[in-house]
């Protein structure tokens, strides 16, 4: 871990680079603080400024980063010309209002997932970006994963075939949201993969909840969609589980893949497992005829790095050579629009 000392030194080497990247963060409660971390120590990259409502999170962050400046409202950071990028981990309601409130200042902007309470909002911000020609980029955190990113790789070259099936579920218990029910809360992580991995985005699709408190928001929900008329998704998210559970299975005619995010090690397992189908005409009856298939698994070397340490990288280098974030306001558009 980077002493006082030691932090400050970097920042003070950071700003005497013309192309140093000025970040401030909105909102240091659950997520802010890891965002803020991670941006002070990119290369590149200076964090000058958060914002909280609270003065004890003000505090907690002005004793992590002693050389920043910390506010309780958001126009002190928006009209900081000091300022390049701005840094959105407020409630989701929020986002929209703090968002567009930025790029029409020229601020670049990372939000927390989902982008948006709606799509029109969502639609609105993602104009705004290229308008004013800023970047727009969502925290849709798992994209960056080492493992996620393999198993784009192995789906990509083909090895596990045709896919047949894409199934996730991601259950614990807690934690219960105030202002969004568990598809807008968990799902978003799961919809981000399956479009980045099989690049399909769903035709059709079913959504059933259920709410078990006093509150009017779904805290269980089962999502059923059509990628292709052969490739069929299901999301399972909920509040109310004994247990975590992070898992996500794709099929493929060649072989499947399990990936378990919990997994300290073998993230990632495939196994060459799957049937064959065959015709015969003997004696003159024609019947299909299934072959189970069940090889070998092996399960993939995953670099262990953080995916938020990554994922700031790419933003400040999306930022500074002009390019388009995997994960920009028009592929979460779509998430939203799933939504």
């Amino acid at each position: 871990m980077l002493t006082t000392k030691t932090a400050e030194h970097i920042q003070e080497q950071k700003a005497t680079s013309p192309n140093t990247l000025r970040v401030g963060v909105i909102g240091y409660g659950y997520w802010g603080p890891n965002l803020a971390r991670n941006i002070s120590e990119v290369n590149g990259a200076e964090l000058i400024q958060v914002v909280d409502q609270d003065p004890k999170r003000q505090t907690l962050a002005k004793k992590r980063f002693p050389h920043i400046q910390t506010a309780s409202g958001i126009e002190s950071l928006i009209h900081n010309s000091k300022i390049d990028a701005v840094f959105i981990t407020t409630p989701i309601s929020t986002h929209y209002e703090i968002a567009k409130a930025a790029l029409e200042a020229g601020k670049h902007v990372l939000v927390a997932k989902p982008l948006a309470a709606s799509s029109k909002e969502a639609d609105e911000l993602v104009r705004l970006a290229d308008k004013h020609k800023r970047v727009l980029m969502v925290d849709h955190t798992f994209i960056y994963t080492r493992a996620v990113q393999k198993i784009k790789e192995i789906v990509k070259r083909g090895e596990l075939g045709d896919i047949y099936y894409f199934d996730s579920v991601r259950v614990n218990l807690g934690l219960f949201q105030q202002d969004l029910n568990v598809v807008w809360d968990l799902a978003p992580h799961d919809l981000s993969i399956l479009m980045y991995v099989l690049e399909k985005e769903p035709l059709s699709l079913i959504a059933t909840g259920a709410r078990h408190s006093h509150s009017q928001i779904e805290n269980m929900a089962y999502i059923s969609m059509e990628l292709a008329r052969t490739i069929m998704a299901h999301l399972h998210v909920n509040w109310l589980a004994p247990v975590k559970v992070r898992l996500t299975m794709i099929c493929g005619r060649k072989k499947m893949l399990i990936y378990d995010d919990l997994e300290a090690d073998e993230k990632i397992k495939v196994y060459d497992r799957g049937i064959e189908v065959s015709k015969n005409n003997k004696e003159g009856l024609y019947k299909t005829l299934i072959e189970y298939r069940t090889g070998d698994m092996y399960a993939p070397n995953i670099e262990k790095v953080e995916a938020l340490k990554l994922e700031c990288e790419h933003f400040v280098e999306c930022v500074q050579e002009g390019r388009r974030p995997i994960t920009d306001g028009h592929t979460s558009l779509k998430v939203v629009r799933i939504l």
